[in-house]
């Protein structure tokens, strides 16, 4: 295995290992909050690509209820709850990925995880986001969050895969601390979270 790929996964272990045990109280006090606001089940789990397009089970927090057509709540806007906006705001939503990083299916930096629908979405040099594991975080989150067009987004997850580096990583996990405690760009212009990505063919840059 190339030396660069052992030191990331050793650091990965170094840092997501300790940081789950540490994060146990706060886990448990979000999973209360949870249960309380939005009911059972707690965990958010949904089939994600990860390497090489490898489909893997992401685990999260909740922060929407469910959909219910008879309450309206069809889409992010109506399901995404005030505890959810918390959450997401703060990044406390993401903290049971940690595992995810654990079992090797994610990274701490690299491009994010998103929908398994995409995957025949991406042109040719979109889907080169998947020749590394998707991180807890990334360039483009750090570069705009979901504030950045979908095509630029993409970019940089490219944009990341050629040119990721360990003091890379590093600068990208400083400047994630700084805008989780911004909470900056948790959501795109008038939008709940993000639109939906159909295609850079199909609507132009933005999903």
């Amino acid at each position: 295995m190339d030396r660069g790929l052992v030191l990331k996964r050793a650091f990965d272990l170094a840092v997501s290992v300790p940081a789950l045990v540490l994060s146990l109280p706060a886990q448990a006090l979000t999973a209360l909050a949870v249960r309380l606001t939005m009911g059972r089940p707690v965990l958010f789990r949904q089939r994600r690509p990860g390497l090489d397009g490898e489909v893997f089970e992401l685990v999260k927090f909740r922060t929407m209820h469910h959909e219910d057509p008879a309450r309206g709540r069809t889409d992010d806007a109506s399901r995404l709850t005030a505890t959810g906006r918390l959450l997401r705001k703060l990044s406390l939503d993401e903290l049971p990925s940690l595992w995810n990083i654990v079992r090797g299916d994610m990274s701490l930096v690299g491009p994010r995880p998103l929908l398994e629908r995409y995957l025949d979405r991406y042109s040719p040099e979109q889907a080169r986001r998947h020749e590394v594991r998707p991180g807890l975080t990334g360039l483009a989150q750090v570069s705009g969050r979901n504030q950045v067009s979908w095509e630029d987004k993409l970019r940089l997850d490219v944009e990341y895969v050629d040119t990721r580096s360990f003091t890379g990583d590093l600068r990208i996990l400083l400047a994630t601390v700084r805008h989780v405690v911004r909470g900056t760009g948790v959501s795109a212009d008038g939008e709940a979270t993000m639109a939906e990505f159909r295609g850079t063919h199909a609507h132009g840059d933005r999903g």
